[in-house]
């Protein structure tokens, strides 16, 4: 039998959210394959994963590949039509409907990649995302739409979305072969915004879909305040700049985001005796130099 569908996740000691999520998976419910890849766990999470769920193939690196890299490994693995990526720390709650997403996907040559509705898996599940508006070309701020509002059914149309969220996203196999794989420099975070950009740059649309939802715990693995996190965030944001920005607009957004924003960080940091984030904000922007 042939697979429609390769559900891919990665887990990074993480074993609990990811069985979490395989426990809400209905297998079954239509022709798919989930693959977990581990990103070098500290403890043999891979053993724990194979014995509990004999269904899901478990990918191992012997080195952390970030994101992108853990998710290209799972690409390369997968054998579907259709790829959905989902975080190890996402929940399908009698939302199934992964039929409404090949859907959209099937509606149209020119829609290569969906993502459904993301609700935050805590409280009343306020939404976390139902599409993006467009990074202003300076300070490459956007927003989600939707964001920490209560579902009352107000984001429910399906429109094209000029980026994925990283939580959630399903892609036709052909975009890959025509966009590339994720792009690996990033390790963590704006890795999918600019697979985004280079996916609507070879010709396809991102669409969101919100007749079906996924549940999100949000950040799981780093924290939100953590050096690790500040340190990619600092450094990426300058990194994706460099790859998707053009002309004077280019240089501008150099200057803001290092002289306005991460100066503000650093400040902000060292006053709340954060000098852990602060150290991590710098050397962000020092490597970021240093790539270039």
């Amino acid at each position: 039998m042939s697979i429609l569908l390769s559900i891919i996740t990665i887990n990074f000691n993480g074993v609990k959210d990811t069985c979490a999520l395989l426990d809400s998976i209905p297998f079954g419910s239509c022709p798919l394959e989930v693959i977990v890849v581990d990103n070098a766990s500290r403890q043999d999470e891979v053993s724990v994963i194979a014995a509990r769920y004999p269904q899901v193939r478990v990918v191992r690196s012997e080195q952390n590949l970030g994101f992108a890299g853990g998710n290209n490994l799972g690409i390369r693995a997968a054998r579907g039509k259709y790829l959905y990526f989902v975080n190890n720390d996402t929940e399908f709650r009698g939302e199934w409907n992964i039929e409404k997403l090949i859907a959209r996907l099937e509606s149209s040559p020119s829609i290569g990649m969906v993502c459904p509705k993301i609700r935050f898996a805590w409280g009343k599940s306020p939404i976390q995302f139902a599409g993006y508006t467009p990074l202003t070309p300076v300070t490459m701020r956007n927003r989600a739409l939707g964001y920490n509002e209560d579902d009352k059914g107000q984001h429910d149309s399906a429109h094209a979305t000029p980026y994925a969220h990283g939580a959630a996203m399903m892609l036709k196999r052909e975009v890959i072969e025509k966009a590339g794989m994720m792009p690996e420099c990033y390790f963590l975070y704006y890795e999918e915004l600019d697979w985004s950009c280079m996916i609507r740059r070879a010709g396809y649309e991102i669409w969101y879909e919100p007749a079906s939802t996924i549940y999100h715990k949000e950040s799981q693995t780093t924290g939100q305040a953590s050096p690790l996190r500040t340190y990619y965030i600092s450094r990426n944001r300058l990194l994706f700049v460099s790859r998707n920005g053009s002309g004077l607009y280019k240089y501008l957004s150099y200057c803001y985001l290092t002289f306005v924003v991460a100066l503000r960080d650093i400040a902000m940091y060292t006053l709340k005796g954060r000098t852990d984030l602060a150290k991590s904000a710098v050397r962000g922007i020092v490597d970021f130099i240093k790539m270039k």
